[in-house]
This record gives C-alpha cells, structure tokens and sequence, in this order.
C-alpha cells in the first residue's frame, strides 16, 4: 500500500468510485481508494439500481444526465457489463396537480437537453398493456430512462480507474483521519498511514462517524428502504414469452412506489410513511454486509395500491423483501463539495439516490477539485448549504425528506417537521399579524401575511394560488405607503484589521468604499468570471484594529461566504472576521411613508440630503441604540435595512408599527419583495447569479472593475470581453393565464430554445407576468418577441428593458 499520494477517497461503494474514476479521468493519477472491507458493501449492493432523469432541480439533474450516458459507454470503455437496461420511464398521474409537475419538470428538462414526453392514458396502454388505466389522467415518459446493476457499474468505474493507475486497498479501515506539521492529511488505516494532499469521503453510512473524525458535523444520516422482490408472474412471463420487450419502470406518484420487471417477476419499492431513520449514532460494528428484518406491514398499503394498478401482483408470491440502509439528508439532495472550515477536505455524502447520482456527482468534484471550480452549479448539493445541524434534528428531517421523494414538488413547498427551530425575538408578534411562515438557513420568515379572517395557511399549486391576492395587496402598500418586511435571517460578518482593506479588494470585482457610511455591492467570482458570492460591503467607523468592514449577504450563503472568507484569510494577524449574524436583526422598512414614520424615531437627520441612497449611519431609534441604518433595499422603493442589536428587536418592532398606523404601515411577506425585485429586474444571488453564467452575462458591469488589481474571474472576464459575451440578462414579459412561471422554463424562438428563465412570478404593481433569464445574445433584443413555455403551454412573451418599475430610480432616491 502506498503511503503517500495526492487524493485519498475514502469509501468503496458507487459514488466513492466514480470520484476515483474521475479524478484519474482528469488526469490525477496518483489517487488512492480505501474501502474499509470490500467494494458495493454499505448500500450499492442492495440498492435497486434505478436510474430517474426526473429531477426538479436544474443542477441534480445534469448530474444525474451525465450518469446515464456515461454508463452507456462504461462496457465499451472497460470490458467490463453494467447490466443497462434502458427500457424507458413511465411516471403516472391521476389528478392536474401532479400533471402540473411533471409539465413543471418538462420546462427543466427542455432547459438541460433531457427527452421526455407528456402523453395521455391511451399512449399509456400501449406501453404499459398490463396495467389498469383506472383514474389515470396522463403520465410523464422518459424513454432513455432506465436501471443498472449496482454492483456491475461500480465494477466498471473501478477497472477504469485502475486502468489509468489509481489504486483499490479492500478490506482497509480508516481509523483516524489528521492534519501534519506540514498541513499535509494523514489518513490512518489498519494497514498503515497515508499522507495526502487532499480527502475525500464518501462514506455512505459511516458519513456522521467519518466527518466526525476531524471535527465535521453533518446532516447525512441513512432511512430505512424496503422494496418486495417477487416470484415469476405468470402473465408477465406469458406477455415476454410472446416477443415483448421488457416493460418501462412504473412510477406512480400519487401512490408512491416504483415497479420494475425483475426475472420474469417484480420488484416493488415503496416510500412509505413514518420510515424509520437509523445508525443515527453511527454504524454498529456487527452490521457488515447486512440487512434489516423486512416490515410488510408499514408498507401494505402501497403493496394494495400496486395491485389495483397491476392485478397479476395480486397473486404472484414474495421472494424476498429487502430492507436496508439508504443515506439520506434534510432535503433529500447529496452533499457534493467541499467541507466547511477544511482545506482540500471534501464530501460526497448523503446520496439518496446514489447509483443515479455518482457518475455526475464524481464528473464534478473532480473537476471542482481540478479545475478550481465545477462546470455545473452546485449550489443545491453543497455541503455548506445546511450550516451546522444537530443530530436529533436531521434525524427528523431526513425521515421527512423520504417521505415526500413521491409527494408533488411544488414550488414553493415549506416542510414543517422540526419547525420553529431558528426564529427572530419578534416571531411570535409577527404570528399574531397573520404571518404565514417560510424558512430560509433554518430561520423562520413571513412569506405573507394573512388578513383577520383568512386562514393562514398555503394551498400549493404550479398556478396562482391562495396567497395571489394578499401578496398583491402588501405590494400596493409597500409601493404606495410604507411596508415592514423582517429579514434577519441575513448573513452579516465583520472584517477588521490594518489589511482587510486589501484582503477585500482581492476578493471582490468592484472598488471597496473608501469613505464611512459608504456602501458598495461587490461580487466574488469564480475563475470562469461566474457568480460565487455577492457582498454589500458598508464601511464603519474604524475598530480598534484598523479600518472595519460590514459584508452582508443572503441567509442561505451563511456558512458557504463564511467559509470562503476564513479560508482566504491572510495568516499574519492583518485580518479578523467576526460573523454577527445572530447579533442583530434586520428590518426593511420601505415606500414613500417610510421616512416620515422614521423621521420621529430616529435620533439624528435622516433627509434626502443628509442621508442619501447607498450610504449608511449608525443611529439610535427609539430606545434601541446603535442601529445601522442602510439606505439599500431589495424591493426597489425608499427606505432603510435597520440592522438592529437583536436584545432590541421587540422594542423596535413596537416603535415601528405603532408610529406607522397613522401613515398606512403594512406587514410585508418575502412573496412579496420577490414580486417586487422582479418589477426592478433585481438579481437573486443563487438563481439569476450562479455558477453557470458570468457577470458580463449577468449584465453586472457597472460593478466590475477590470482595471483594479488581480481578482478571480479577471482574466476570463477580460477574455470574454475580447471575444463576444455569448448571453445577455433579459427581463421578459410573459401573456400569462392562471400560471406564472417560476424559473428553469425554456425561451423559445422559431421553434428553438435560445435561453432559459432563472426566476420568475407576477409582478404585482406593474401587473405583469414576468420572467428573468439568459438569452443567447444574437436574441436578446427589447422588443423581440419569443414564447416561454409554462406548464403545458406555450405563452407568447417579449423581451422588454430593464426595471418595468420606476426605471429611473426615482423612488429609490425619493
């Protein structure tokens, strides 16, 4: 065994593998696998080997795209069988919810290049002859979809690996895992110590006990799954007898189970509810290659609803029901990157739907490890995203997540187990003004707020549903009167010290304000010139280390800005972080009222002309004292983010709300500010600025500097400057009926998509349905009219100038 190499993959089940196999595609040769007993023993051995295209994400579903064709090619490739079986797809509907998502989905799929089909219960007869058409109303076909032998494929990515020299040590236990002097990994394992430059772990079962190992706490825990394998059915073997092909995997939703030929009998696999977590404090050490006692009672209704949709079931025996351990995570997407606070310390943990995901979830961490970032945006499977989560809480949120694999995905779906966990002080107050409750990071914020007499609580729907008109009504108010909107689930860190001037500066595209109470919104960029992270950077009074930075950023990108910060840190003392997220509170108070209800409050002068748009001060109000008041919002009208000592935040609630009923003060949802950003054609970090397109694309060049010093994305920014921008930020008009879009719907020109939406909803004041997205350069014209397909419909739409809303600005500068 070799005692030293670049990469040390921890862990020989399908995802482990294919990371091997990838890095080793890429080039990285001197890469090692440690597999504590042999290959596909944790989960791959037993998992059913299904591999669904169907993903609402954009990103996981280019992961799991690339998988099925690179298995494709894998038998070629290694001599080695796969045992593919692409016998194609059929999810089925009995009701329009469940057609809107998969007509939802098919907007995805025509964004990514996935071939899928809505058709009707006759098609379905013809490619499903032996089932009862009873209630169906349609169904979803994907025909390259299909299943894989687990173990085969792993066997596959393995040869491929060794055959560009990457190493397999089997029965090998990783016992210890250390950083030297050097700040090299030591690996420690039964058979001896590894010294490596970066780690990865894929772990599968073990990934609490392995994070743990070097202080990492995450949220990967496995759920029981069961699925029956069952005797030879008669009339399946007479219907193959006859010269039939083998028949699609069936997938009905509403009855949440899947359904594929298995030897001339079936295998049926339910996600049933109440499935029980387990290992969740950690793997036994007698539990080897092993399974659970089967349950057929949690799973006989799903057992009967099969029947009634496949009646030879009813009388073919059970061979076998096998129940084993299925790693999964809050919300049911893997971890794939890199570990919060760890140098070159990476996971791909937490794969639900592993065999599908591992050839994907390894093309990109090999290229994220590689090349300095992936060519797919990660962001919806980063490990960072969930921030530090306790063992009894992921333990009930990851037996939630399996529940709902076959519930209809709507949109703006909020899963309620283990909530409120994460709540501002003013919570309750706010629960008695009739919010209707979201979270974002674990923090509890009003999406909207439900009039004395409605009932608080959402209806969801692909089409406009219950809250349609009570979010408009709060637009009206914030854009006539004056709106209070709370967001303290915002990201706000500190930087600090003699060189965080210059440590700022090489981090971000934009110039770093040099004046007290100035305030720049600044970018951090990938080398490709892609959005990572954006900052509104205000500048404070100095501390006494030197000049001091206040860096605000969205609540979802906490521990991923976080992280990216302290790893950059320079090491000699010059810079200190301090992350203040907890430590205060955030109110949007906005509209054209918003400073004669503040006027009173605030001690000190806060005109147009003392305290002007993009400037901050620090000021008490009312009894709360130093409060930064920042002259920004998101929704596009006047107003203040107070960014409150939080011990505060009840007192100024109650200052704020009773000085405002003489001036029409409303409570405003983040349904709301989302309507309103898109009326200013407003950027959303994560969707419209993401991994994929850079920030001349975004159209973000009033906040790039090309000619400041070196920054990340400089170089490739300059590049594609030199060579053509290849997409444009479009704002798009859509003539829609009862459904807006959402984002991921394809832009349609002569029949050919030219772009794909990245948010989208019904501008409430402008009342307008609209969309944001990229459209390919040569077509984005304003005025060009193109069509943009939501649901089962294509609308007519047209590109249309920026900031439908107040283009000029005028009531941001009011």
């Amino acid at each position: 065994m070799k005692t030293s190499a670049r990469v040390v993959v921890i862990g020989g089940g399908v995802c482990g593998v294919s990371v091997l196999y990838h890095l080793a595609k890429k080039g990285w040769t001197d890469v090692v696998l440690v597999e504590r007993t042999e290959l596909t023993a944790g989960s791959t051995w037993h998992a059913a080997g299904l591999l669904p295209l169907f993903n609402m994400s954009y990103s996981v579903g280019q992961l799991h795209q690339y998988s099925v064709e690179l298995y494709k090619t894998l038998e070629e490739e290694t001599g080695q069988a796969v045992g593919f079986h692409p016998t194609g797809n059929l999810r089925l509907a009995r009701n329009r919810d469940r057609m809107d998502e998969y007509r939802n989905y098919q907007c995805t799929a025509e964004t990514i290049g996935v071939e899928c089909h809505l058709i009707g219960v006759d098609d379905i007869k013809k490619l499903w002859p032996l089932a009862s058409m009873e209630q169906l109303v349609g169904a979803l076909w994907h025909p390259t979809d299909g299943h894989i032998a687990p173990v085969d494929v792993t066997m596959a990515l393995a040869k491929g690996a060794r055959m560009r020299g990457a190493e397999i040590y089997q029965q090998t236990e990783v016992i210890a895992i250390e950083r030297s002097d050097t700040l090299e990994w030591v690996v420690k394992t039964t058979n001896g110590d590894i010294r490596c430059e970066h780690v990865v772990c894929a772990t599968g079962n073990y990934a609490r006990q392995t994070a743990l190992m070097v202080g990492l706490q995450i949220p990967a825990i496995p759920v029981e799954h069961q699925y029956v394998v069952t005797d030879v059915d008669p009339v399946l073997k007479e219907y193959r007898e006859a010269g039939n092909k083998e028949l699609p995997i069936l997938r009905e939703s509403d009855s949440q189970y899947y359904f594929r030929e298995e030897r001339m009998g079936w295998i049926l696999g339910p996600y049933e509810k109440h499935a029980p977590a387990c290992f969740v404090d950690g793997v036994p050490e007698s539990f080897e290659k092993d399974l659970f006692p089967g349950d057929l009672d949690r799973i006989q209704s799903h057992v009967e609803a099969c029947m009634a949709r496949v009646p030879s079931f009813e009388n073919t025996g059970i061979k076998d029901i096998v129940n084993g351990p299925i790693s999964y995570t809050p919300d049911g997407n893997p971890m794939v990157g890199p570990a919060f606070g760890l140098q070159n310390f990476w996971l791909s943990e937490g794969h639900s739907f592993g065999v599908t995901a591992a050839g994907g979830a390894g093309w990109q961490l090999a290229e994220w490890m590689v090349e300095g970032e992936p060519t797919v945006d990660l962001l919806g499977v980063d490990p960072r995203r969930f921030g530090v989560i306790s063992k009894s809480f992921a333990k009930i949120k990851n037996e939630e997540a399996y529940e709902h694999v076959f519930i209809n995905h709507f949109p703006m779906e909020e899963r309620d187990a283990g909530r409120p966990a994460k709540a501002p002080a003013c919570y309750q107050r706010l629960k008695e003004a009739g919010a209707v409750f979201g979270q974002r990071f674990g923090w509890e914020r009003p999406n909207w707020f439900a009039p004395a007499g409605v009932e608080g609580k959402d209806i969801y729907s692909f089409r406009r549903s219950n809250w349609f008109e009570h979010v408009g009504n709060e637009v009206q108010t914030m854009r006539e009167q004056a709106g209070l909107l709370e967001l303290s689930s915002f990201t706000k860190i500190e930087v600090e010290g003699p060189g965080s001037r210059s440590f700022l500066d090489g981090i971000v595209a934009n110039n770093i304000p040099k004046k007290v109470g100035a305030i720049s919104l600044a970018h951090a960029l990938n080398p490709s010139g892609s959005v990572r992270s954006e900052f509104t950077i205000t500048r404070l009074e100095d501390g006494l280390l030197g000049e001091r930075f206040f860096l605000i950023s969205s609540g979802a990108a906490h521990d991923y800005d976080l992280d990216f910060l302290q790893k950059l840190m320079p090491k000699d003392g010059t810079v200190h972080l301090r992350d203040v997220t907890t430590q205060y509170g955030v109110f949007v108070l906005a509209g054209p009222e918003s400073r004669r209800i503040l006027e009173p409050l605030a001690d000190a002068d806060i005109s147009n002309e003392a305290f002007p748009w993009l400037t901050a001060k620090e000021i008490p109000i009312g009894f709360c004292p130093g409060v930064r008041a920042l002259r920004v919002n998101f929704v596009g009208s006047l107003g203040w983010e107070l960014h409150h000592p939080i011990e505060y935040q009840n007192h100024l609630y109650d200052a704020l709300v009773k000085m405002g009923v003489a001036y029409g003060l409303g409570h405003v949802g983040i349904r709301a500010m989302d309507s309103m950003r898109l009326e200013k054609s407003y950027r959303m970090w994560g969707t419209d600025l993401n991994a994929e397109n850079t920030a001349l694309e975004a159209g973000l060049d009033r906040f790039i500097r090309l000619n400041k010093a070196a920054f990340s994305g400089r170089e490739a920014l300059i590049r594609q400057q030199q060579e053509g921008v290849p997409n444009t930020f479009c704002t798009i008009e859509i003539d829609a009926d009862d459904a807006d879009p959402f984002g991921n719907e394809p832009i349609f020109m002569n029949g050919e998509v030219v772009g794909r939406g990245t948010a989208g909803g019904y501008g409430h004041y402008v009342k307008k349905s609209l969309m944001l997205g990229y459209v390919r350069a040569d077509a984005a014209e304003i005025g060009r009219g193109c069509e943009v397909r939501v649901l089962d419909q294509l609308r007519p739409a047209k590109i249309i100038a920026e900031s439908p809303y107040d283009p000029e600005n005028t009531a941001l500068r009011g």
